[in-house]
């Protein structure tokens, strides 16, 4: 027993000597590798053979220059990872939800396969890029995303096709306003509807669901948005086909081309890559107003070659060159003298041009449209698209002019005027025209006079004819002087009647009261009609009322007739001085009444005055009897 005690505690002792060196030695060791070789400590019998240089801890220690070595032997087997960055990784296996990759990393990865679901069926073996956005979270596990390295890698090719001019290839998601949505390999990016093809595009809806290629034509870096082309494409394509076109250019060439759009100065035709224009005014010899008259979309024509700029790449067509010149076979049968019909293409201030055929026109100056000598406005006579017959006057086939007259298709009725409209007849014409000054009124066809203003009404005076009458309504009138040589017929309508003035005379005797009713009022007086419809002005300061104010329009009043000139036909009237007469005549009743006041009181006094003076010459008389009788008495 006491043996088996004694050995024990002789291992205890080598036990502890043996962790007193490995304390000792990882003291003067320090900084050396200690590796835990997982072996148990021998508390039996038998320990000769125990590795006494173990710790305690079951370690192993290496030297600076071995542990160097299995630290470098163990770096070469990782792969150097970085957080955000994206990573080749392989597929080991498949799980139910999850798929496992080896990144060459001291844990491999774990990714959902809803993350893979552009790949198909993954398996194993297959190789994925992913984005590292953590290397150990709070279980020490890989955090991956492959929907980041997708996103990612997209952008660099955006990018890339931005600056290099590389082409990416995206599909069509949807339709916007403007253009159309596409998906760049993840990122959505705009196609403006400008930039789908060379020619415009009516219906967006049929690119939607396409697969395309594009470049991309603008990026913002800061929102990681893209604009791409299609149509960049297709131009860089055309780009050589194009040169060869312009390079093969000559003036005069005659080229079959396509109409791809059409606007209001002309149409763009497709040459075979190149774009050329046809201008409005080259399409046809006749005149048109808009190009539509004549082409429509995708129409197939030729065209000849007019000009081109090799540095501009800009091509001017014709179409309307490919034709003579109408002047060039106009028919000879146009010539001085004879008729034609045409139809009025353009209208100016001096007259109006008309068509007789395509690309042939004449002017119908406004004095060759009638015989009347009252002027013609043409933007009213005439209207487009309205056809006329007309009288060669002139023609020159070399200028390709031509002067046309309507008037002349009828002999001039002024040679006979003074016998058709004689001095002082009365007649009934249609008001054609109204001017500041006068009327001018068509008796018959080329024929007509005007009615000056004065003489519209005897009694009215009008400040415009149009408060008389309007432009389509008859009138009666009265011939009051011919001029054959100019052309001039002056006309009357008041001299229909025989003037009132004679009458007015009596009855507008000045100095005489009127009652009158202010019809217009200005700065400078009032127009005031009185009976019988005569018109008179009362200057402003005759407007003058009683309480000091001006009167105003509208106003019944009295007045007063200053001035009557039955030469002039001019009558003056005042309310002031009518108003004045008044008070005239009430002061002066006023002065009477009191005159004949005072002189009332002055007989009554008068009167009262005698009848003292009597009463005491009576008193005085009988005093001078009594003294008498008593001088007497006393005597």
């Amino acid at each position: 027993m006491k043996e088996q005690e004694g050995e024990q505690q002789s291992i205890k002792d080598k036990a502890a000597k043996a962790s007193k060196e490995v304390s000792a030695d990882e003291t003067e060791d320090e900084g050396e590798l200690v590796l835990n070789t997982g072996a148990s400590l021998v508390t039996g019998s038998a320990h000769d053979d125990y590795d006494w240089s173990r710790g305690r801890r079951n370690e192993v220690h290496y030297s600076k220059e071995d542990a160097k070595q299995y630290m470098e032997s163990y770096d070469a087997t990782m792969k150097a990872m970085t957080v955000n960055e994206i990573v080749r990784a392989r597929v080991v296996s498949i799980t139910g939800t999850d798929a496992i990759l080896d990144l060459n990393f001291k844990s491999d990865g774990l990714l959902p396969l809803s993350d893979l679901r552009d790949m198909g069926q993954p398996k194993a073996g297959d190789m994925v890029d992913v984005y590292v956005e953590n290397q150990e979270d709070s279980k020490g596990r890989l955090v991956l995303s492959r929907r980041k390295a997708k996103l990612l890698r997209a952008w660099e090719a955006i990018v890339d096709s931005f600056t290099n001019g590389t082409i990416i290839r995206g599909t069509v998601i949807s339709k916007t306003k403007g253009g159309l949505i596409v998906d760049a390999g993840g990122l959505e990016t705009f196609l403006p509807g400008s930039q789908i093809d060379i020619k415009p595009i009516a219906d967006y809806d049929q690119f939607v669901g396409k697969v395309m290629e594009f470049k991309v034509v603008k990026i913002n870096e800061t929102i990681k948005n893209a604009v791409v082309s299609h149509k960049a494409l297709i131009e860089s394509d055309l780009a050589e086909q194009r040169e060869a076109i312009i390079s093969g250019l000559e003036k005069g060439q005659v080229l079959e081309g396509t109409v791809k759009n059409i606007t209001d100065f002309g149409a763009f035709l497709d040459l075979g890559g190149v774009d050329g224009l046809l201008y409005i005014t080259d399409i046809s010899w006749g005149r048109i107003s808009h190009p539509n008259e004549v082409l429509h979309l995708n129409q197939k024509i030729n065209v000849v070659v007019l000009d081109f700029d090799e540095n501009k790449k800009r091509i001017s067509l014709g179409l309307k060159q490919l034709q003579p010149h109408p002047w060039e076979v106009l028919a000879r049968t146009v010539s001085e003298g004879s008729t034609v019909k045409g139809k009025i293409v353009n209208i100016e201030d001096y007259g109006a041009f008309l068509e007789i055929q395509p690309g042939v026109e004449g002017l119908i100056h406004v004095s060759e449209v009638s015989w009347a000598n009252q002027p013609i406005n043409a933007k009213e006579y005439f209207k487009l698209g309205f056809e006329y017959d007309a009288k060669v006057v002139t023609i020159d086939r070399d200028d390709r002019k031509m002067s046309l007259s309507i008037k002349q298709l009828s002999s001039d009725p002024w040679f006979v005027v003074d016998q058709t409209f004689p001095v002082g007849s009365k007649h009934n014409g249609e008001v054609k025209n109204i001017t500041q000054y006068g009327v001018f009124v068509e008796l018959g066809q080329g024929i007509g006079g005007m009615i000056h203003i004065s003489d519209l009404s005897w009694v009215k005076r009008y400040a415009h004819p149009a408060e008389f009458t309007k432009v389509g309504e008859r009138i009666d009138v009265v011939i009051l002087e011919i001029d054959k040589d100019n052309k001039k017929i002056s006309l009357g309508h008041k001299q229909i009647e025989e003037s009132p003035w004679d009458n007015f005379a009596t009855v507008f005797v000045q100095g005489s009261y009127h009652q009158g009713l202010i019809l217009r009022r200005d700065d400078k007086g009032a127009i005031v009609q009185l009976t019988y419809g005569l018109e008179a002005f009362a200057p402003i300061k005759q407007l003058k009322k009683e309480d000091g104010n001006t009167a105003e329009q509208g106003e019944n009043l009295t007045f007063k007739i200053i001035e009557f000139n039955r030469d002039d036909k001019r009558v003056l009237v005042s309310h002031t001085r009518y108003a004045d007469d008044i008070r005239r005549e009430n002061e002066a009743a006023e002065q009477k009444r009191k005159d004949a006041a005072e002189s009332a009181v002055r007989n009554e006094e008068k009167a009262a005055l005698k009848a003292t003076q009597e009463k005491v010459e009576r008193s005085t008389l009988g005093e001078l009897d009594a003294l008498t009788q008593l001088k007497d008495k006393l005597n």
